[in-house]
């Protein structure tokens, strides 16, 4: 989401010098007593979700009739002067179903993004969790700069609209000129509207504020289950505060080692990758595939629809038009899920008989727009935590030289990802670190779980994460499936296995592989 696949493609972070120094002085320990630890939370009905959140009703109580509770923790703004200034951390529960004697504490949820709201995904997924409420709580929340929490605001709707319909792939100087001007448009409006939470969105900062979540929650130790750049960030906590880490799992794994522009470089690979899967399966079934005939048959009819959008959109959902950009932008989100690749299959035929509403929707639901035309702070959340996060500074004539690579990686998306590394090029605050510091000597073990087909982070990320978190400390496990994520997959093996280590402290063994 920002330029397009913004998504944390490759989440890339890690402190800033000053911050680093002084969270090297602090250790483990948070506020001291008396302060912001002695917090008591006060347990609600939730609210309906507010714009930034992305809108919509309350959420509805679970199954079994249990209620979703909200409540807002104080946090420091800068945790550098942890006694100044606060902020609101939104946050989100349903109570364990087991009886109290059972109960282990609360397990800590982040889905990603960086952006997502965890107060509106959490009740959306609450089913799927079942099993792990049987012991925990399950808690969640809008990382500080998103939804509730301080929320990063940059431009209006309208203008979002205009800037989701850009070309963000320049053919030519005055292209480039275009696009380089629009991303400093909004980043100059994040500035104006957000001066004051910009400098404090980094992963660090994310991180500790668990760390306080968990001493208001009542834990002795962090129990966290992180997903896509939610892995980033449970292995950001692990190395900052590794004698808190509880029982951990890291789903959709982040490459801690890559800097922004690898981390492009790599999801190009996995969304082809993802793309020539699709293209397999809709040509391998008994019924005909109405996209093409052959695996590279299909691609090339996206190609060139693709193409032909560059000269000409078509309707969209009226009064916006499909474009190149959009349509781009739709076809990566349904690559994200298996499940979604029916809805692209009728979006690309509605789309070459002139009719784009399907890709549009699958656009809009990347950027974070509701059907009302309201958007979530997820675009803006996103660009200012990776831009806080990433050091690297990326100009137009950098970019230009590496497409070719690009294109090398993906004929279809590595123009599109290339030129989304312009996005933090103009960004008021600097970038913390080329990739974040993982390491975590001393933590207990954390469950770390990639996908071979995962289109956003490449299965290779999770090796890369379980040699940084240290070997002594992560424990591998691979599913040989599609889609972004394992455990949501419901594959029975994958749910098996993070079942028995939350619930039961139950190890894996390392290696193990499902499919």
């Amino acid at each position: 989401m920002a330029n397009p696949i913004r998504l944390r493609t490759a989440a890339l972070t890690t402190a800033a010098v000053l911050v680093s120094a002084l969270l090297a002085g602090c250790g483990d320990e948070g506020p001291k007593d008396g302060d912001l630890t002695a917090q008591k939370l006060d347990w609600k009905d939730c609210p309906a979700p507010s714009e930034a959140e992305g809108g919509g009703s309350s959420p509805s109580p679970l199954p079994n009739g249990t209620p979703w509770q909200c409540a807002t923790m104080r946090a420091p703004l800068d945790w550098g002067k942890p006694k100044g200034d606060t902020i609101d951390i939104a946050l989100i529960r349903a109570k364990a179903s087991g009886p109290a004697s059972k109960r282990i504490g609360s397990l800590v949820f982040n889905f990603g993004g960086p952006g997502g709201s965890g107060v509106t995904t959490l009740p959306a997924f609450g089913e799927d969790y079942a099993a792990l409420r049987t012991r925990y709580d399950l808690v969640s929340f809008d990382p500080r700069g998103v939804g509730r929490s301080a929320p990063v605001e940059c431009e209006s709707d309208a203008q979002l609209d205009d800037y989701f319909q850009q070309d963000a792939t320049p053919d030519d100087s005055a292209e480039r000129t275009q696009l380089l001007n629009r991303t400093k448009q909004f980043n100059a409006a994040c500035e104006k509207n957000s001066k004051k939470i910009l400098p404090q969105v980094r992963t660090t900062d994310a991180a500790r504020d668990m760390d306080l979540m968990r001493q208001v929650l009542g834990d002795a130790k962090l129990h966290y289950f992180g997903i896509s750049y939610g892995t980033e960030l449970g292995g950001v906590y692990a190395h900052l505060f590794p004698k808190h880490v509880g029982r951990a799992v890291l789903d959709a794994v982040v490459d801690p080692t890559q800097n922004p522009e690898q981390s492009a470089l790599g999801q190009a690979k996995g969304f082809q990758l993802a793309l020539d899967n699709f293209a397999e399966d809709c040509t391998s079934k008994k019924t005909q595939c109405p996209l093409g005939d052959t695996p590279q048959d299909v691609k090339n009819r996206i190609a060139k629809l693709l193409s032909d959008l560059e000269k000409k959109p078509i309707s969209g959902i009226f009064p916006r038009q499909l474009t190149q950009t959009a349509a781009t932008n739709g076809i990566a989100q349904s690559l994200y899920s298996k499940d979604f690749w029916e809805y692209l299959t009728e979006g690309l035929e509605q789309a070459y008989d002139g009719d784009g509403k399907i890709l549009m929707m699958l656009s809009d639901s990347m950027n974070g727009r509701s059907e009302n035309g309201e958007y979530s702070n997820l675009t803006a959340a996103n660009i200012a935590i990776n831009c806080a996060d990433e050091k690297p500074r990326y100009g137009a004539d950098y970019v230009q030289q590496k497409l070719p690579e690009f294109r090398a990686a993906s004929p279809l998306f590595g123009d599109y990802l290339a030129w989304g590394m312009v996005s933090c090029t103009d960004w008021p605050v600097p970038g913390a670190a080329d990739h974040p510091d993982v390491s975590a000597p001393g933590s207990a073990p954390i469950l770390v779980v990639g996908n071979t087909g995962d289109p956003a982070t490449p299965y290779e990320g999770a090796k890369k994460m379980v040699d940084a978190l240290g070997k002594s400390v992560a424990v591998e496990l691979t599913y040989k499936g599609q889609g972004h994520g394992a455990y949501d997959s419901k594959n029975r093996c994958v749910q098996s296995a993070v079942n028995g280590y939350l619930l039961d402290g139950k190890e894996p063994k390392a290696g193990t592989v499902c499919s």
